[in-house]
């Protein structure tokens, strides 16, 4: 559990850092508290037929990346749920993922960057929880989710500056149309 906290502290911090930098900036104290406070909380679908539609439907599309079923389950249901709880649509969140990992829950970057949703492992040591796991599922999606919210409303709803930021290229756009495409063709609510 702490080393999933020190590679999302990790990511954060290279996310609040300038495209192209090498040295992560001091991370953005509102941004360490949201996550802090992601990761000391502890169901998102309505109901019962709401939850066999969805995720019959998101089985069927992440199956070629995800061929195990167990995985692929754990995956969507972690990413409903995580989502949801960052008020973010669960489609946005797998269209970003497919752009940043494709799927690969053991995924590094070269900037070291971890996990379904490539977050750095920095941000565990900033909000003191080294030992969590950023390969771990629900705690990658529950750092990237905190993360990604934290952005929208740091830009005030703006989802192509939220997820520039998200990327490390704010003031460029080719990052969040990567993640508008995938999500207009894989990811859209039928």
């Amino acid at each position: 559990m702490t080393t999933t906290r020190t590679l999302l502290l990790l990511c954060l911090l290279a996310l609040t850092a300038p495209a192209g930098a090498n040295l992560p900036q001091a991370p953005d104290p509102e941004l360490r508290a949201a996550l802090l406070q992601a990761v000391e909380s502890s169901d998102s679908f309505q109901d019962r037929f709401a939850a066999e539609v969805w995720l019959t439907d998101m089985n069927r599309r992440l199956e070629r990346r995800v061929p195990d079923h167990e995985e692929r389950l754990t995956i969507l249901k972690a990413v409903h749920y995580e989502a949801s709880r960052a008020d973010l649509p669960p489609e946005l969140v797998l269209a970003l993922i497919e752009v940043e990992s494709n799927f690969d829950r053991f995924a590094i970057s070269s900037a070291g960057a971890r996990g379904l949703m490539q977050v750095m492992p920095f941000w565990l040591e900033e909000i003191g929880r080294p030992d969590d796991d950023l390969f771990d599922i629900e705690t990658n999606l529950r750092f990237g989710c905190t993360i990604l919210r934290h952005y929208l409303d740091r830009e005030r709803g703006d989802r192509v500056r939220a997820l520039a930021r998200y990327n490390g290229s704010l003031g460029q756009t080719w990052y969040p149309q990567r993640v508008f495409t995938a999500l207009s063709k894989r990811w859209f609510m039928q």
